[in-house]
C-alpha cells in the first residue's frame, strides 16, 4: 500500500436491485444454517474471526487508513476495537437465553429469544471496519444473517472483512457486502426479505430510512449525528480537560459523530483554558497519516474539505474569532499536495445562536462558549435537536453525576471522552437516533422474544 491522497485508489460497480436480491438470498440461505447452530458452535467461530483481524492488524490498519485518511496510531485502535467487539459478542452468543415462568395449577411458559433473519448494516466512512463489527458482532451472536452496505467514500476494507468471516468459517454468504449510494440503499431497504435495517450516518439519511423500514414494518437501529457539549468547570484539572477538548473535537480529522463540539468553559478559566487549548491545537502533526508521528491525516474528499471551510467562513461572518486553524495545509511532501489537508481549527467569541455552534460541521472545528453558573450551562447544553453525547470534566465528584444525570444524551463522559469499550451501550436522544450498539443491550435489537404458555390440564372452555 502506499498513500495516493486526491486519486483514485479503486473503482468497484454499484449494486443493483439484481446484486442486491442475490446477496439477500445468499444470505437467507446461510441464516439457515447459521441459526440452527448452538450458540458455543457460533461462539468459536467467531472467536476465529477475531483471532484474524488480532493477527492481522497492521495490514488492516493500513488498508484502513489509505480507506479513510485518519493516522495509522488511530487506526490500530480502531482494529482493535473490531476485535475485541467480536470476541466480547462471541462470548455472549453461548450465554443467550430466555426464561422459565411457573403458572398457577402446575402450568408453566417459557420465553425463547430468536434471531430476526437477514439484518441489513449500512455504514459511515469515518470508522468504516469498526462500524462493520459494531453491527456484525451482535447480529451473528444472535443468529442472523447480515448483508453490509459501507460508505462508496471507504469501499474497501468492509471486503476485507468479508473475507476473514469466511476464512473463519461461516456459512458461505452468511455475511455479504454489497457496493454503492443511496439507490443501493434503497433496494435493501425495500426488499421484502430483509428483517431489520441498522445505518450509522447523518440525520436526513436516517429520516429516509425510517419511513422506508415503515413501509415494511422492519425494525430499524439509528446512529445518526451530533453536537454534543463538553462541560468544563473551573474545579477540574487543567491538562486532563485540555486533553480531552483536544480528544473530544480532533480525532479522525474531527469527522466523529459524539465529538464534543460545544466547549463550555467556566467563565474564570476560559482565558487560561482557551491558550493552552490553542497552544495544544498547533502542536497537533499533520501529514502522511501512514507515519507514526502523525496524529491528523486528511479529510475524507475535496466537497467535504470545501464544507467544512464555508463553515469556517460563515462563524467569521457571525462575528467568531479564528483563535487557530481553519486554513489548508500543504504538506512538504510533493505526493500529498492534493490531499485533503486543513489546520484544526479553535473558535473563539462563539454564542449559542451561530451555525457553527447549532449545526454538526464533522470537521476540525472546536467553538469555545464561557458560561458561569452549572444551570445556565445546563440549560444551553441541552438547547439542541442532537442527543448523542456529551461531557463533563470536574474534580467534584457529586457534581459530575448531577450534570451527566441532566444531559439529554445516551452516551456521558465524566474527566474522559470518546472512550469506546465495547462492553458500553453507544446510542443517542432525540434527533441522533434510537437503538443502542455494543454491550448487552445490542442483543435486544438483534433478536426477538417469542412467548410459550404451557397448560398441563384440559382447557377450561368458557363457551
Amino acid at each position: 500500500f502506499k498513500t495516493c491522497p486526491g486519486r483514485v485508489l479503486c473503482k468497484l460497480p454499484c449494486s443493483g436491485e439484481k446484486e442486491v436480491d442475490l446477496a439477500v438470498q445468499s444470505a437467507k440461505a446461510a441464516f439457515k444454517i447459521w441459526s440452527q447452530m448452538s450458540g458455543m458452535e457460533r461462539c468459536r467461530v467467531m472467536l476465529e474471526a477475531a483471532r484474524i483481524i488480532r493477527e492481522q492488524r497492521e495490514e488492516i490498519a493500513t488498508m484502513e487508513t489509505i480507506n479513510n485518511g485518519k493516522s495509522i496510531f488511530e487506526a490500530r485502535v480502531d482494529i482493535d476495537i473490531s476485535w475485541q467487539c467480536l470476541e466480547y459478542y462471541a462470548g455472549l452468543a453461548g450465554s443467550l437465553a430466555g426464561e422459565h415462568i411457573q403458572l398457577p395449577g402446575g402450568c408453566f411458559g417459557y420465553t425463547r429469544r430468536e434471531p430476526l433473519g437477514v439484518c441489513v448494516g449500512i455504514g459511515a466512512w469515518n470508522y468504516p471496519f469498526q462500524i462493520a463489527c459494531w453491527k456484525a458482532g451482535p447480529a451473528l451472536a444472535c443468529g442472523n444473517a447480515m448483508v453490509f452496505k459501507p460508505s462508496p467514500f471507504t469501499p474497501i476494507s468492509v471486503v476485507r472483512l468479508a473475507e476473514i468471516f469466511t476464512e473463519a468459517g461461516v456459512p458461505k454468504g452468511l455475511f455479504n457486502v454489497v457496493q454503492g449510494g443511496a439507490a443501493t440503499g434503497q433496494f435493501l431497504c425495500h426488499h421484502p426479505d430483509v428483517a431489520k435495517i441498522s445505518f450509522t450516518g447523518s440525520v436526513p439519511t436516517g429520516m429516509k430510512i425510517m419511513e422506508m423500514a415503515a413501509k415494511g414494518i422492519k425494525p430499524v437501529t439509528l446512529e445518526l449525528g451530533g453536537k454534543s457539549p463538553l462541560i468544563i468547570f473551573s474545579d477540574c484539572s487543567l491538562d486532563n480537560a485540555v486533553n480531552g477538548a483536544l480528544m473530544a473535537n480532533f480525532l479522525t480529522q474531527g469527522e466523529v459523530c459524539c465529538n464534543g463540539t460545544r466547549v463550555f468553559v467556566e467563565r474564570k478559566i476560559l482565558d487560561t483554558f482557551t491558550k493552552e487549548v490553542v497552544k495544544r491545537t498547533q502542536k497537533i502533526k499533520i501529514g502522511d497519516p501512514l507515519l507514526e508521528d502523525t496524529r491528523m491525516g486528511a479529510l475524507i474528499n475535496q466537497p467535504h474539505l470545501n464544507r467544512v471551510q464555508g463553515f469556517i467562513k460563515q462563524a467569521k461572518e457571525q462575528g467568531a474569532e479564528v483563535l487557530c486553524g481553519g486554513d489548508l495545509y500543504v504538506p512538504d511532501d510533493p505526493k500529498l499536495k492534493n490531499g485533503y489537508y486543513m489546520r484544526p481549527c479553535v473558535l473563539g467569541n462563539c454564542r449559542d445562536d451561530m451555525i457553527c455552534v447549532k449545526e454538526e460541521i464533522f470537521g476540525p472545528v472546536m467553538s469555545i462558549l464561557p458560561f458561569d453558573t452549572e444551570e445556565e450551562v445546563l440549560e444551553r447544553a441541552n438547547a439542541t435537536k442532537y442527543g448523542l453525547a456529551g461531557g463533563v470534566f470536574t474534580r467534584d465528584i457529586q457534581k459530575a453525576h448531577r450534570v451527566v444525570a441532566a444531559l439529554k444524551a445516551g452516551m456521558c463522559f465524566i474527566n474522559n471522552y470518546n472512550a469506546s469499550p465495547v462492553e458500553l451501550p453507544f446510542g443517542g436522544y432525540k434527533s441522533s437516533g434510537f437503538g443502542r450498539e455494543n454491550g448487552r443491550a445490542a442483543i435486544e435489537y438483534y433478536s426477538q422474544l417469542k412467548t410459550v404458555c404451557v397448560e398441563m390440564g384440559d382447557v377450561e372452555s368458557v363457551f
